[in-house]
């Protein structure tokens, strides 16, 4: 079972979340800073159940961040589909509102393009979380235009570039 929890962070805080997250043994791969609408992102693979996500990260993560209000938002996403398994960092991460009869197309589409790491179907606020692969920002522009383009259903997207900071 797959999971990823994003945090918005109260501003200036990012690194002492990045602190919390490393001193609860959250792998580094896991854990993805970004430009945007998340601060960060986490992915928490290999769990057998809810239970196993919510006792050991999710209320962990929620209480070491909310010693001195670190953390103003959270949302989680539960994997119901996963995509590819990758390793490599992405450019960004796309996340994507598809209507309900398109959506498993709207993830074979995606995962059928060669700039797309992953597409996985999620429970949330959003349909599918896609890290992506690019260049430059031109490079990613283009790819958010194509897949507005080609893939089927697409309602609306919202993207994040992964910061170059190393954890």
């Amino acid at each position: 079972m797959k999971i990823y929890m994003s945090l918005s962070c109260k501003v200036g805080a990012y690194n002492k979340v990045l602190e919390e997250l490393m001193k609860l043994n959250v792998p580094k791969g896991d854990i993805f800073l970004l430009f945007g609408p998340i601060d960060v992102l986490v992915q928490f693979t290999g769990l057998k159940d809810l239970d196993e996500f919510s006792e050991k990260w999710f209320t962990p993560v929620r209480m070491a961040c909310c010693k001195e209000t670190l953390i103003t938002n959270t949302m989680t996403f539960v994997v119901i589909k996963e995509g590819t398994a990758y390793m490599e960092e992405p450019f960004a991460f796309m996340f994507l509102n598809v209507q309900p009869q398109h959506l498993e197309n709207a993830q074979q589409a995606l995962l059928k393009m060669s700039e797309v790491i992953s597409a996985d179907i999620v429970l949330g606020s959003y349909d599918i979380v896609s890290p992506v692969r690019a260049k430059d920002r031109v490079d990613l522009e283009r790819l958010i235009s194509k897949i507005q383009r080609e893939v089927p259903g697409i309602k609306g997207t919202a993207t994040t570039i992964v910061s170059m900071i190393r954890i």
